[in-house]
């Protein structure tokens, strides 16, 4: 058994990024980070452009204007302004290159042949320079970028149509126990319902992984063996839930050591989630989880995003930590660390009650983690505590 830290860094250690390259059509590119360099195919914007609606002018010393045309926002007319005219424009049309700046409506009085502005304005007022965000052939986002919704947008209005992105993880969702049922169905006596693959993939979908598949298996040995074998060679991670304990049907470990899967850890020193499993074949990462829904879901937070994040070639591969004032007592049995499900805000947490790892009520309301180490035996009211933010 092994500590958090330990389980953590050997987590980083051994998830490399997976390095390879598929082609995505940029509006479904959301979520991924950019494999190459993309360079601007076109100047932005690509000619000078109204910062406003308001008057382009060819300024001279007097503050009237004779007004000869106007030209909207995708207009491709270019007319030529001598100094002393103007014309009526609109924010995000095309500037003349005879016109020097643009007054703002607001402060222009006139009619349809004359105009009259408040006072004087610098040069290239309310004008946005052709190339002003990029120029064409310069690189318009670097390799690695995070293709947030603003960057999807900032590629689109270069006309870029497909983007280079690091490939995403395949990843194979297994859940064991004769005891589960599929939801819908009739309960019989010594059955639930099995919730940890619906939990699972909703968190895996929330971090727009996508490419899940799922497969129920029952307490049989060589089925165990079929099933993940399959699953390592077609995947580029597994996450098994249940199994993996030491009961007479948790044939989970044993069938990871007939399909010669190295293991990292077996078993963290903490509550909830001891008996965690972390392995590798090839470049397969492999995660058995406990089958308790919230001891599952509290590994996959602590250790399975972690090799997520680290397959994607993310820099930020641990959810984030803050400092919080408890608004509950609490006082923790045991020596090992505990992860105590809790509701995080404005600085402060509230940790609630329920906090055994089969309770998934509980874990429903929370946002976050406090985190309770070895050395501490209770948390009083106002105490200082660690605190994972959970993704929403």
């Amino acid at each position: 058994m092994i500590s958090i830290e330990k389980a953590i860094e050997l987590v980083k250690l051994k998830s490399e990024p997976l390095l390879k390259e598929t082609i995505k059509p940029v509006e479904k590119a959301g979520g991924y980070l950019l494999y190459r360099d993309i360079v601007s195919p076109v100047n932005m914007p690509p000619f000078r452009q109204s910062a406003m609606d308001g008057y382009a002018l060819n300024m001279h010393d007097s503050l009237s204007y004779k007004l000869i045309g106007e030209i909207k926002a995708g207009d491709s007319q270019h007319p030529n302004l001598k100094p002393g005219e103007a014309v009526r424009i609109f924010t995000g049309a095309a500037v003349p290159d005879s016109a020097n700046a643009v007054m703002m409506q607001e402060k222009v009085e006139g009619n349809d042949d004359e105009i009259k502005i408040a006072h004087q304005i610098p040069l290239e007022c309310n004008i946005r320079p052709m190339a002003e965000q990029v120029k064409k052939g310069n690189i318009a986002l670097k390799k690695g970028t995070a293709l947030t919704p603003a960057a999807i947008g900032y590629l689109s209005s270069l006309g870029t149509t497909r983007v280079p992105v690091y490939q995403k993880p395949s990843i194979a969702l297994i859940t064991t126990g004769n005891e589960l049922i599929e939801p819908g169905k009739d309960l019989k006596y010594g059955q639930i319902y099995e919730s940890n693959s619906k939990m699972l993939l909703s968190a895996l979908y929330s971090l727009k992984f996508y490419d899940v598949a799922i497969e129920k298996v029952e307490d049989d040995y060589n089925k165990t063996i079929s099933a993940l074998s399959a699953a390592i060679s077609q995947n580029d991670l597994v996450i098994i839930t249940g199994g993996i304990s030491v009961g007479n049907y948790d044939f989970v470990g044993k069938a990871l050591s007939e399909l010669q899967v190295e293991e990292v850890f077996y078993k963290v020193k903490q509550k909830p989630g001891k008996p965690l499993f972390y392995g590798k074949k090839g470049n397969t990462n492999i995660f058995a989880l406990p089958g308790n829904p919230a001891a599952a879901l509290s590994c996959f937070y602590l250790y399975v995003y972690i090799a997520l994040q680290n397959m994607m070639a993310r820099k930020k591969n641990e959810l984030p930590r803050v400092r919080a004032k408890s608004l509950t007592a609490f006082e923790k049995k045991g020596d090992r660390p505990q992860f105590l499900k809790a509701i995080y805000e404005n600085g402060k947490v509230e940790i609630l009650e329920g906090q055994s790892s089969a309770m998934q009520q509980t874990f429903a309301l929370s946002n976050a983690l406090v985190y309770a180490p070895e050395t501490l035996t209770s948390i009083n009211v106002n105490d200082t505590v660690e605190t994972i933010l959970l993704p929403v």
